[in-house]
């Protein structure tokens, strides 16, 4: 019987949803949450011997912390498979199960399986990497989820061969391997030509990348008459995160007033971004949100005026999807302050 460990959030465990995100990793003897379904799926082959639960924000705002301890309670167990997941299109669930894994991977040797949505934050930083089943994406994608990662998941404990991508369900890897296919391209290509002149379905043997297209705006006329507003993915917030911007896959932005501010201070602002050494953006936060600049090209006429609101979140791991809802909410608050151009900083 091959022994599996498994890895999920506070959410399935039935601790609670974002109000418990901050609970540290416990481990757990036998099947918690979806790992049921998981010990079905295995037929009798592998058993779901323990199972780690970590609050999303606990595992990403103390990453080295929560991975020393999550990787001291799978060596604990030797498993032959670690299975972390599926996260779907949960952030910070899709970061943590694609960093532990990683590190289970790297550190221990041990097969390791994930799953989650194709626009999952954790996709991107992780399908070159490790095997990750696409899923749908919510909770309610999980039968089928499980449908496709166990058998991977055996196959991966065995350590058989894994075929391609579009037979085993992961996620394509970057690896290209020769194969004879058994009908020649010219036929293959009329197919999917027919297919798709009569609506059907077909699925295309060299998929293009998908770029969005942002047509720039005009140039501002006149910049010295222009009203200007701060925009961040640098994460600088009051000191103290008042809004409490998650370090990693932001689910929120912040709308800070700076009217009559001169300087941002190492006592008055810091940043709440995970994904770089803040030091440097904490002793002075105008070197991610250059306010004080602004002011000085204020006082010399070379702009209108500086907006009295900037609006900031977090740019690490944080999914499109969100990034893009964010703009499109505040880019109306702008228009109505009647701004003329905004600057966008990062890290």
């Amino acid at each position: 019987m091959l022994k599996v460990v498994h890895y999920i959030n506070q959410f399935f465990a039935n601790i609670g949803g974002e109000e418990m995100a901050h609970v540290p990793a416990e481990l757990r003897e036998g099947v918690v949450g979806p790992g049921l379904a998981f010990q079905q799926a295995f037929g009798g082959e592998a058993e779901v011997i323990a199972t780690i639960v970590c609050g999303d924000s606990y595992f990403n705002e103390n990453l080295e912390k929560a991975k020393a301890e999550i990787i001291e309670m799978v060596k604990k167990h030797n498993p032959d498979l670690f299975i972390a997941g599926p996260a779907f299109n949960a952030g910070r669930y899709g970061v943590a199960c694609g960093t532990i894994a990683q590190a289970v991977k790297d550190e221990l040797g041990i097969p390791v399986l994930t799953g989650m949505y194709v626009e999952n934050p954790g996709a991107d930083m992780f399908k070159n990497s490790l095997y990750i089943v696409s899923t749908k994406n919510s909770a309610a994608g999980m039968r089928d989820a499980v449908k496709k990662m166990a058998p991977l998941a055996l196959k991966l404990a065995k350590n058989e061969k894994i075929g391609a991508s579009a037979e085993e369900g992961y996620m394509p890897n970057g690896i290209r391997k020769n194969f004879f296919e058994q009908e020649r391209g010219s036929k293959r290509a009329v197919k999917m030509l027919l297919n798709k002149l009569s609506g059907k379905e077909y699925v295309t043997e060299f998929p293009m990348p998908d770029f969005d297209r942002v047509e720039p705006n005009p140039a501002v006329k006149d910049v010295t008459k222009a009203k200007i507003a701060l925009v961040t993915s640098g994460g600088i917030v009051p000191k103290g995160n008042p809004d409490h911007i998650e370090s990693s896959s932001a689910s929120k932005y912040g709308k800070y007033d700076i009217e009559g501010v001169m300087d941002l201070t190492e006592e008055t602002f810091a940043t709440a971004h995970g994904g770089y050494d803040p030091v440097y953006a904490n002793i002075d936060a105008d070197r991610v949100l250059p306010v004080d600049v602004l002011r000085d090209l204020e006082k010399e006429g070379k702009i209108g005026k500086l907006h009295r609101y900037f609006y900031t979140t977090v740019g690490n791991g944080t999914a499109v999807k969100n990034s893009k809802a964010f703009a499109a909410e505040f880019a109306q608050e702008l228009k109505a302050d009647g701004v003329d151009a905004v600057i966008l900083t990062s890290t």
